[in-house]
């Protein structure tokens, strides 16, 4: 068989809880070691231990971080998955397994080779110790699957010496379990024709995680107020946070702590902290998912109408509070957007990527100053909890925060008028005051929508009509603060296009290259937030038909696109993704094919 050089994909299928995490994650940092962009992604359970969980790891030179689909190497750790594990082997690939226990012929496919390992009776021999022997074991494997792909054993070396750092004892048994494994192939079986080879492809991108780089992105947007309810997948942006503020928010001269991190009994009084804080003239926020946005909704639409800055970092996820935690979605879009209690309209944000999750991280609290209202980011788990591959983080130092329209001790004391919700600019955004900037003047008190522009109590219809469409007008001056989508042309003319955001963009963007090699040419369009900037529609205009790709089942940036924008929903042909995994560049190309090809609107997965 001709040997296939970094371009496939190694899956590990593992009992959740047996310490499997850290041994895959280190198979994937050993090929980035040796030069070769990998794309990775953890499928795991929501409960503790016990269920399976699945460690996926792209090895391609080409330096694609999307989803690819199919499985060219299984390491098949799990009994309980075994025939859904061998099912998702593409045609020629490979099954390794523990053959310490006879398997029969039978539960194996004709077209895939068997590569057996007895590594339970190996640790039996080198280990005293139950726990030893399955962490061990973990080791083992790694470093067989390493020999059989042409793996340098150096890089693990250090990799071990940095994750043991000054545990000697440690590095020393690792080490030698690695060994072990590759010496019962070296001596035992043949090398695979997938071969890992140098190359000099990573550069000096890092690999990181969408919540740590949202959490770095709020310490640089001056964040100082992180309020928070533990909920799957966005605890550990709360926890990254926490980390950096002791890191970064310590006053060098006296010691003491420059923020304020509550976790809270419950999601609606952390909005509620970050209100709060946001009254005061504070940068905060808080992090959640889907049931903890239906938690802040009350909260959230007081943002709206009091017109308080607020930021919330939403890493979706599937289904309700006891559904698929540990699935990724994209279905909060439209809570999102329209969370609250009368008319109400939410900026949000799209990072595709860790990179994105750290810009605007920051940027989120500027805009939240500048609209005086609350800004949603909208990570989901893949992004969140998953480590990609991202160029290193850039940072303007001379960058100052937006503090947005506040007025200040010396306008007041000049005696400029002030009026809380007065529309001065034209722009809708008023000026606001913070707390204790003048001793006599700049004070309020607001009750939301009962009030005139002067924050005086009113319920007169035409009043709250007038506020009404002045906060409409704010919402088209967010047009020119968003992120403006990125275009994507196809390398010929076209008459169709394809819009698509957050988390899908890496499969996105390959596929455009699978479809094009199949003749099939789309212009691009990657929206990277919401109010919709004017370039959406016009995009729309200028094609005949266009695909909108999304992993939710009710479509809802096409619904979000049609009810903003008028859009004849006719003209935007849905290909949604929604069964918990990362969306794949197969599945992309396969559907758009499909509906090209047909001309109808098919049922997607």
């Amino acid at each position: 068989m001709t040997a296939r050089y970094n371009d496939f994909v190694v899956k590990f299928a593992n009992v959740n809880g047996s310490g499997s995490a850290s041994a895959n994650g280190l198979f994937a940092k050993g090929v980035m070691r040796m030069g070769v962009p990998v794309a990775a992604r953890n499928i795991f359970p929501s409960n503790i231990q016990g269920l399976p969980t699945w460690y996926e790891v792209r090895i391609t030179e080409e330096g694609h971080l999307g989803r690819r689909g199919g499985v060219d190497l299984m390491v098949a750790m799990n009994p309980q998955t075994w025939d859904r594990d061998i099912a998702d082997i593409e045609s020629g690939g490979f099954v390794f397994y523990d053959s310490t226990k006879p398997v029969p012929a039978s539960a194996f496919r004709e077209d895939i080779g068997v590569i057996g390992v007895p590594l339970t009776a190996m640790c039996n021999a080198a280990y005293q110790v139950p726990r030893e022997r399955q962490l061990f074991k973990n080791i083992i494997y790694v470093g067989a699957v390493c020999e059989l792909l042409g793996m340098e054993s150096e890089v693990f070396a250090d990799l071990f010496a940095q994750q043991f750092k000054g545990r000697q004892r440690l590095i020393d048994a690792n080490l030698e379990a690695l060994r072990m494994g590759r010496d019962f192939v070296r001596e035992n079986l043949e090398p695979l024709p997938l071969r890992v080879r140098r190359a000099d492809r990573v550069g000096n991108r890092i690999y990181v995680e969408g919540n740590q780089a949202s959490a770095l992105g709020a310490v640089y947007g001056g964040a100082t107020v992180c309020a928070w309810y533990p909920i799957t997948p966005s605890t550990s942006l709360a926890e990254a946070f926490t980390d950096y503020c002791q890191d970064l928010r310590i006053d060098p001269a006296t010691g003491k702590a420059r923020y304020a991190i509550v976790q809270a009994e419950d999601e609606i009084a952390s909005i509620g902290i970050v209100v709060g804080a946001g009254w005061n003239g504070a940068r905060a926020f808080t992090c959640t998912s889907g049931p903890g946005v239906s938690l802040m909704t009350e909260f959230v639409g007081l943002s709206y109408f009091a017109e308080i800055p607020a930021v919330i970092f939403d890493v979706q996820r599937g289904g309700p509070s006891t559904g698929m935690p540990t699935r990724t979605q994209q279905a909060d879009i439209l809570a999102a957007a329209y969370t609250g209690h009368g008319d109400t309209k939410h900026p949000l944000l799209f990072p595709a990527d860790p990179g994105e999750c750290f810009t605007m991280g920051a940027l989120a609290f500027d805009l939240a100053d500048r609209l005086q209202t609350t800004i949603f980011v909208m990570l989901d788990l893949d992004i969140g909890m998953n480590e990609w591959l991202v160029e290193p983080f850039q940072w303007d130092e001379t960058r100052s925060l937006d503090r947005g329209k506040v007025m200040t001790h010396e306008e007041l004391e000049a005696g400029r008028d002030f009026g809380r919700y007065l529309d001065v600019d034209g722009d809708g955004i008023p000026y606001r005051t913070y707390p204790g900037v003048h001793p006599t003047r700049g004070a309020y008190f607001t009750r939301g929508t009962s009030r005139n522009p002067y924050a005086r109590y009113s319920e007169e219809g035409t009043v709250y009509v007038d506020n009404m469409q002045r906060l409409l007008r704010k919402f088209e001056t967010a047009k020119t603060l968003i992120p403006a989508p990125v275009l994507k042309p196809a390398k010929g003319k076209t008459k169709d296009g394809v819009i698509y955001f957050g988390s899908t963009s890496a499969a996105m963007d390959e596929a455009l290259g699978a479809l094009a090699a199949q003749g099939i040419r789309l212009d691009a369009l990657r929206v990277r937030g919401f109010p919709f900037a004017d370039a959406v529609y016009e995009f729309i205009a200028a094609h005949e038909r266009v695909f909108i790709v999304e992993q939710n089942r009710d479509a809802q940036l096409k619904t979000l696109i049609v009810t903003e924008g008028g859009v004849d929903p006719a003209k935007l042909v849905s290909v949604l993704h929604y069964d918990g995994t990362p969306i794949t560049a197969r599945f992309i190309a396969g559907e758009i094919a499909m509906l090209t090809a047909t001309g109808r609107v098919e049922a997607a997965e």
